[in-house]
């Protein structure tokens, strides 16, 4: 126990040992010790002495630690002491006390204790299995761990975590730890893990960083966070650039939408933090990754075109226009506008349309052209919004319009500024670096725009009062003459050689002035200083250029007396040498790099990136117009009227050939049409055969039906005939037994009058006489028999009236049964007429769907389409009725 209290600072009996003696003795209990708190205890130890004590304990421990690690994963505690202590091996953290060489020799040993963990690829991939351990006090100190192994070896690092299975996706785990502690430290080890290798980048990206990364910069308050966004920022600005396969997926996912509310700023400006300029700051350089003039143009495009879509371009030009904002943010605005309407005519458009919130509103472009021709304001804002104006006339020969039509006579609005105004102001001002500034961007308004130069040549300027104007190129040329600053006239020489180059008249116009020429040759052949060579090589170019683009309009300066002239004045050779000034210029190179304007002060500010495109292309073909002898000059001349011929006729091909190629789209589309509308016509021929077998099939189960019908009809007649002929008999016997019963009535009237006769005679002879009278025993027998006869007659009455009644009722059911067959007759007769009308309609139908078939099989062949044969089957059904049997034909069209 002694040991440890010395270890750990308390008092110690005897001799005190060394460092390196101390530390031996705790790597030999952590070897060999059995008990766990023994071990923790020693770990604990060699934590508190690593930074005392690094070369020892790095040296004499690093095995022992890594073994740990391996063994005693269930003990978090001595997890995270041996972590921790291998963190304080590794890391070079940067003491303010310590000198250059302690700091170096401190970085040494930090990159010494990297190579020996990562030596085995194995004690990476188990720092990375320890980040699943959810125990804070393993997992912070594995995060910090890997930070300083990818800060020390990156790029070894990066290819074991690579090759490691989900490796990328554990580090991932961390940003979405609930302890902020982990998950900021996270970010900071996934900016060093995505440094510079692409395939990293994208497992990141497709692992949702993209998502995560927006979010966190949501919930910690945007521009207005912390240095957590700074580092989401950071990191996003890693996945993003020069990485088209992720700019790609930003832009697809949506996440351009996502960082328009980033920029929207409040009306008071006032007070801005440095950590929010700085994430500002950071956010414009996001969206300038998205839109790099590096990019490929389609990816450009395409950012271009969703940030005005959404309206983040918008925002950006509210921030353009706002009051108290930054100067740095500013600036960077400025070029973030410039990158994002660069080369897009839609955002050009939109830019050109913005103003100023100023009373009268100027144009934006107005405002920002008055800050640069202004001496006053910042380099860095100058150069900005020269960028500024170079984009916006970037492949926007409608922009360039606009601008040169500022300078014309019959625009110029006297009471207002116009951007013409301040450009000729800044050309001809004081200031070296307006002159510069001024000149370039004239030169962008005519850059590979013909009928832009041709309209600067009519600008007349008012020099002073009482002498006449004078041109706006003769201007230029004068204040060269003057011999003004290097910075001006390189200027002005880049803009007379954009204005006069593949522009035959303003060459007219420039040797029309006597003083030309003759200035540039003396400039040419004189021995000047350093400072003045570049000015010599330009003034050759320009030279040159009225050589290599002369109509040889005028007399005394045609090609071949400008190549005399040279050879005379100055020599071939020494023309071409000083021509050749201008490419070995080291400031050539570094604007040639990219579009923007950086210099790291104004003196060096000589070269514009479109202007060396122009050098390279022009230098070759006027160091061979130079050379070439008035007997090639011929021969070419020659060649070039030949090849002018061999173009035109090319050209009457080219024409020829377009036309035809017209033709034959047209009649590509027209058979594209035609395949369609037979498609159509096949489609419809098939419904129509579809429809003719249904009208077959419906004809065929009509004609059955019919023929069922009929014969039913027929049934029913014969059994009505029956019925009939049962009803008569029926009627005829129930008439003789009328009959009868009326004779068998007149029988019993007749013998009712005899009665009543006898009755009369009995009852004239029962009248008393005088000799006798009829006794009573026979008056008492008549009247017996008298009523017999009236009961009988009563009865025969009732019997007739009955019999009566019920043949009357027979007859009338008999009646009713015939009016009801009537009417089903009737009705049958109806619907075999409707049939035959059927018929009738059908045969007309399949002769007109022959007839459209006919006249389609004469279309396909007219198309030139193989027609297979048609096959046309006549056939006549038959059926019959009751009284005659027709055959109608029926036409079926058969494709074979």
């Amino acid at each position: 126990m002694n040991f440890f209290r010395g270890v750990m600072g308390g008092q110690a009996v005897g001799p005190q040992p060394s460092g390196a003696e101390t530390i031996q003795k705790l790597c030999d209990r952590v070897a060999s010790s059995t008990l766990l708190e023994d071990r923790r205890d020693a770990v604990r130890a060699l934590k508190s002495l690593s930074k005392k004590y690094r070369m020892e304990v790095g040296t004499q421990a690093m095995d022992h630690l890594i073994n740990i690690l391996q063994t005693d994963r269930s003990d978090s505690e001595i997890l995270g002491y041996a972590l921790d202590t291998l963190y304080n091996l590794i890391c070079n953290d940067e003491e303010e006390e310590q000198d250059e060489n302690a700091q170096k020799q401190a970085d040494d040993l930090g990159a010494q204790f990297t190579d020996t963990f990562i030596q085995d690829p194995e004690h990476v991939t188990l720092l990375l299995t320890l980040l699943e351990e959810f125990d804070f006090h393993v997992r912070w100190p594995a995060v910090k761990l890997l930070t300083a192994l990818l800060k020390n070896q990156c790029v070894q690092v990066q290819g074991i975590i690579l090759v490691s299975p989900m490796g990328v996706s554990r580090l991932m785990d961390l940003l979405a730890d609930s302890r902020e502690v982990i998950r900021n430290d996270g970010l900071l080890l996934l900016q060093q893990l995505t440094k510079s290798n692409a395939a990293i980048q994208k497992i990141v990206a497709f692992e949702n960083a993209f998502e995560r990364l927006l979010d966190i910069i949501t919930e910690e308050g945007s521009s207005d966070g912390g240095i957590v966004v700074e580092d989401c920022l950071l990191l996003l600005l890693n996945l993003l650039k020069n990485n088209s396969s992720n700019q790609n997926f930003f832009k697809e996912g949506s996440y351009i939408q996502r960082m328009k509310p980033w920029f929207e700023v409040g009306d008071d400006n006032s007070g801005w933090s440095a950590q929010k300029v700085t994430n500002l700051h950071l956010m414009l350089q996001l969206v300038r990754v998205m839109v790099s003039p590096v990019n490929s143009p389609g990816a450009t495009a395409s950012c271009q075109k969703s940030m005005y879509q959404c309206g983040l371009l918008q925002q950006l030009c509210t921030i353009l226009m706002a009051t108290g904002v930054p100067a740095d943010i500013l600036t960077e605005t400025i070029n973030t506008v410039s990158e994002v309407i660069r080369g897009s005519q839609v955002n050009q458009d939109y830019f050109a349309s913005v103003n100023a919130p100023s009373n009268p509103p100027r144009p934006a472009i107005v405002v920002l052209l008055m800050s640069m021709v202004n001496e006053r304001q910042p380099f860095v804002l100058r150069c900005a919004v020269l960028y500024c104006f170079q984009c916006f006339l970037y492949k926007n020969q409608k922009g360039q319009g606009e601008i040169v039509a500022t300078l014309l006579p019959s625009t110029i609005d006297a009471n207002s500024i116009s951007a013409g105004q301040l450009l000729c102001g800044g050309l001809f001002s004081a200031d070296s670096l307006s002159n510069w500034c001024a000149a370039v961007a004239l030169a962008h308004s005519l850059q590979d725009n013909l009928t832009q130069k041709e309209q600067l040549l009519r600008v007349q300027l008012a020099t002073s009062l009482g002498k006449p104007p004078v041109s706006l190129l003769q201007q230029c040329t004068n204040i060269l003459s003057q011999g003004s600053k290097v910075q001006t006239r390189v200027g002005l020489l880049m803009l007379l050689c954009t204005w006069i180059s593949n522009c035959p008249i303003a060459v007219t116009h420039f040797l029309h002035n006597q003083e030309n020429v003759p200035f540039l040759t003396a400039q040419i052949s004189e021995n000047l200083g350093e400072d003045e060579r570049l000015v010599q090589g330009l003034c050759a170019l320009l030279l040159g250029i009225c050589i290599y683009y002369n109509d040889n309009s005028l007399e005394n300066y045609t090609k071949e007396k400008l190549k005399q002239l040279i050879e005379k004045r100055i020599g071939k050779e020494n023309f071409v040498e000083k021509l050749g000034f201008i490419t070995k210029h080291e400031l050539y190179s570094r604007a040639a790099q990219k579009p923007q304007p950086v210099f790291p002060s104004p003196e060096q500010m000589l070269f514009d990136h479109e202007f060396t495109k122009l050098v390279k292309e022009l230098e070759g073909m006027i160091t061979k117009a130079v050379h070439k002898s008035s007997e090639e000059e011929k021969k070419e001349e020659e060649v070039k009227k030949t090849l002018e011929q061999h173009d035109n006729i090319v050209t009457q091909y080219k024409e020829l050939i377009r036309e035809q190629d017209a033709q034959i789209q047209e009649l590509k589309e027209q058979v594209a049409s035609m395949s369609s509308q037979n498609e159509q016509m096949q489609t419809t021929v098939t419904q129509q055969l579809s429809q003719i077998q249904q009208h077959k099939d419906q004809y065929n189960i009509l004609k059955l039906k019919l023929g069922k019908e009929n014969q039913s009809q027929s049934n029913s007649q014969g059994d009505g005939s029956q019925m009939n002929g049962l009803q008569t008999e029926e009627i005829t016997q129930l008439r003789e037994e009328l009959e009868e019963l009326r004779r068998q009535h007149a029988l019993l009237q007749t013998q009712l009058g005899d009665k009543d006769a006898l009755i009369n005679t009995l009852s004239s002879a029962a009248v008393p006489g005088s000799d006798g009278s009829l006794d009573a025993a026979k008056m008492a027998e008549l009247e017996s028999r008298l009523a017999a006869q009236t009961t009988e007659t009563e009865r025969l009455k009732v019997c007739r009236i009955i019999s009566r009644a019920e043949l009357e009722q027979q007859l009338a059911s008999a009646t009713s049964t015939v009016a009801i067959l009537q009417t089903e007759k009737a009705k049958l007769q109806t619907e075999v007429q409707e049939s035959k009308k059927e018929q009738d309609d059908l045969l007309m139908l399949l002769a007109d769907q022959d007839q459209k078939i006919h006249s389609l099989k004469l279309r396909l062949k007219d198309l030139g389409e193989t027609v297979d044969k048609l096959s046309v089957l006549h056939y006549f059904s038959k059926y019959h009725n009751q009284s005659d049997q027709v055959g109608d034909p029926l036409v079926l069209i058969v494709w074979k």
